[in-house]
């Protein structure tokens, strides 16, 4: 084995040290270089109004002198000066949930793009958690909040907090009723109409259907489009072939209810062609009882699903879906809370945003006219 010498410094480790190193570099190490006073090199390296009062030479020197001496402004002691520190907090119920990882690539990239720092939180669908991350992103003064809410949220009297905060604040996935906290959400009833329209016009009649848990503020409006395309079809639901899924903070939970409700449709030995599943992971559980049944899908059963979760064009057979633009949803969180940011260093006032995405059918290969 080939040792290698006692001063060798790998690339990262350099990288690191020169950074630490940069850090360290003040304004006065500046002045010392350049030969100027630290005022100006303040007035300078800050591009503060004076600095269109000092010469291009003196600059030209100063700025040379920083550029050798590797420094950096200091961020922290900025915001210090200027009440300003271009974070935006953004909480999260459960990371482990597929439908949040599209949704926050979509508030990064914006924030990225917008010179804005993120500081996510995982509150792993607990009350405790989620009031104290809230009192720490306040406290380090983020500029606005977004928040990526469950059904749990419904249960969570928090509102006052964030409303007396006085930050433009936006939720994702829930409707609020508010003047002053935005929101964005799918058009549920759209995406519950466009689902069983699909099913009907490949000639399925006898549709199975998983609902979801009453709690969730997504499945009233997702069952009433449902039940107003089955009016427009004329299509009457079997009552038999309903089922509802649990409550529960898991959401592989809703993998393993869609794969037992599935077996439990299956056991009433009453027949269906298709099953509409209340999201992604419900119908990944469905086709996963129908594969064990010996029921291959599409051939002998469709299913459908809604979402459109990141790995549903990856299953086997690729899932049918509703597609909630998810991506853009995070990414209008952003512009929404910025605006909002905007508002409040001009002193104007701005109304909270209520705003209904819609949602677009993606056939794949889990659905199939009847032959």
């Amino acid at each position: 084995m080939r040792l290698l010498p006692a001063n060798t410094v790998f690339p990262e480790t350099a990288t690191a040290a020169s950074a630490a190193r940069a850090a360290m570099v003040t304004i006065r190490d500046v002045a010392k270089e350049s030969g100027f006073s630290s005022t100006t090199v303040s007035i300078v390296l800050n591009n503060a109004p004076l600095a269109r009062y000092i010469p291009a030479t003196t600059k030209k020197r100063i700025e040379r002198a920083a550029q050798k001496l590797g420094y950096r402004p200091n961020q922290f002691a900025r915001s210090l000066r200027s009440k300003r520190s271009h974070t935006v907090g953004v909480m999260v119920f459960d990371m482990t949930d597929p439908y949040c990882t599209l949704v926050l690539r979509g508030i990064e990239n914006t924030l990225y793009q917008a010179s804005y720092l993120p500081i996510l939180t995982d509150v792993h669908n607990e009350r405790s958690r989620f009031e104290r991350y809230l009192e720490m992103l306040l406290d380090r003064r983020i500029e606005a909040l977004i928040v990526l809410a469950n059904w749990l949220f419904v249960d969570i009297n928090l509102l006052a907090d964030l409303e007396k905060s006085s930050i433009p604040t936006a939720m994702i996935g829930c409707e609020l009723k508010t003047d002053s906290i935005s929101s964005i959400i799918v058009d549920n009833e759209v995406g519950g109409y466009l689902a069983l329209e699909h099913l009907y016009s490949l000639g399925h009649r006898k549709i199975a259907i998983i609902r979801g848990p009453k709690a969730l503020t997504d499945s009233s409006p997702r069952w009433r489009g449902i039940r107003n395309c089955a009016r427009s079809c004329k299509l009457e639901l079997d009552s038999n072939l309903i089922k509802e899924l649990p409550e529960s903070r898991d959401p592989v939970s809703s993998f393993e209810a869609g794969q037992k409700l599935t077996e439990e449709l299956i056991r009433q030995k009453r027949s269906f062609t298709a099953v509409l599943a209340f999201d992604d992971m419900s119908a990944f559980g469905a086709i996963r009882a129908l594969n064990k049944a010996g029921i291959r899908v599409p051939e002998h059963c469709s299913v459908m699903g809604f979402d459109d979760v990141a790995t549903s064009a990856l299953y086997s057979p690729a899932l049918s879906t509703v597609r909630q633009p998810m991506e853009s949803m995070g990414a209008a969180s952003v512009g929404i809370v910025l605006d909002g940011i905007n508002a409040v260093l001009e002193k104007r006032e701005v109304g909270a945003i209520h705003r209904k995405v819609t949602p677009e059918l993606v056939v794949r290969e889990s659905t199939r006219s009847l032959s």
